[in-house]
């Protein structure tokens, strides 16, 4: 992936971008660790498309702000941003986990802004058995100690995933880990988990039902893993009550969180996509 651009947040942190194509804006959010490297799989299958993608602050090669900046509002602000500086009216947003929590919120604070929502693997209830997985590694760097060591391990770590070949769990390791002389490290302010801890630790996980229900009349699209920890069918399934025309695809062999070049999750981003392309002026 080429260098990415930067722009500048109005509190000053510097705030990594990648901004590629030509056609309908997509900006697309990463998940809680990651950087706009998620979207590497699902790239090639976006042409005729503008693909935007964002580093969060403290991931990839944005500023490290601390604990207290990692935040929905705070990410979501800067998404604004990244959108008032490339001069963009309106985009349809892409949300990995995390970024689908952003997109939600976003529908709820700035909807004008917005041609549509895509949510991978995640909605306005987050299961506790995926959530509790997070706390468990989350600003941790992984036992392994090479690309090659943490890419065999891979498949026994991330049950619910089959037939995955070993170049893919390659990839993943080379987008989302930094090889140093005393092994592999994360690439993201490890002070993140601080902030994590305290917004979904307690004796109850905060819903987000009235951010979902923000989404209405947006062009709204759902993939799920089948075998999502984070995402239960139960609350897909609410999500598909309350909205009868959203998109919906399932990955088989896919758990949190699939890598969206599976053919149903293609086939769900395009329709959905056609459909915000069909609400711009």
């Amino acid at each position: 992936m080429a260098q990415p651009s930067i722009f500048t947040a109005d509190d000053g942190a510097r705030i990594a971008y990648r901004d590629s194509g030509a056609g309908v804006p997509v900006l697309a959010l990463s998940g809680l660790t990651r950087t706009g490297a998620d979207f590497d799989y699902i790239a090639p299958y976006l042409a005729g498309y503008r693909l935007i993608r964002m580093d969060y602050r403290g991931r990839g090669g944005s500023d490290w702000t601390g604990a207290d900046s990692y935040t929905v509002p705070r990410e979501a602000a800067d998404a604004l941003q990244l959108l008032d500086h490339l001069r963009i009216e309106q985009a349809a947003i892409l949300g990995t986990s995390r970024g689908g929590l952003i997109g939600m919120y976003l529908a709820a604070t700035a909807k004008p802004r917005m041609l549509g929502l895509c949510l991978n693997d995640v909605g306005p209830e987050l299961d506790s058995a995926g959530l509790h997985k997070i706390f468990d590694y989350l600003g941790r760097n992984p036992a392994a100690k090479t690309a090659q060591e943490l890419a065999e391990r891979l498949p026994k770590l991330m049950s619910g995933f089959a037939n995955v070949p070993h170049s893919r769990w390659m990839e993943e390791v080379e987008r989302h880990y930094t090889a140093t002389d005393a092994g592999l490290k994360i690439n993201y302010d490890p002070s993140l988990r601080e902030s994590f801890l305290a917004a979904f630790q307690g004796d109850e996980v905060p819903s987000a039902w009235p951010l979902f229900d923000a989404c209405a009349g947006l062009p709204l699209a759902l993939i799920r893993g089948a075998n999502s920890d984070l995402l239960s069918a139960e609350t897909a399934g609410k999500m598909r009550t309350r909205r009868p025309d959203m998109g919906f695809a399932e990955i088989p062999d896919r758990a949190h969180i699939p890598f969206l070049d599976e053919p149903n999750a293609v086939a769900c981003v395009r329709a959905w996509l056609e459909a915000c392309a069909a609400r711009k002026p």
